[in-house]
């Protein structure tokens, strides 16, 4: 076994602990799951690096799910008639 197989190898745990980390929080972590699944085959086809195309993933997903409930809370206010006094 090569150095930089033994590199790679000692970089798993770290990432798979780090994705099951920010994975443990379900109540924020909207959107991670999907992102992860999707980023963790991308990574396996590209190259075998699922898990780090899933930690990769749960973060975009994460992202892309909170601009989706920012987006649909400014519609929400913007529906709202303005109070009248």
């Amino acid at each position: 076994m090569t150095s930089q197989m033994t590199v790679r190898h000692g970089l798993v745990a770290p990432l798979l602990g780090l994705a099951l980390l920010v994975g443990a929080n379900a109540a924020g972590a909207k959107g991670c799951v999907k992102g992860a699944v999707v980023g963790a085959v991308a990574g396996h086809v590209a190259g075998h690096h699922a898990v780090v195309g899933a930690a990769v993933g749960c973060a975009a997903g994460h992202h892309l799910a909170k601009k989706k409930q920012e987006e649909q809370r400014q519609q929400q206010q913007q529906k709202q008639p303005a109070p009248q006094n």
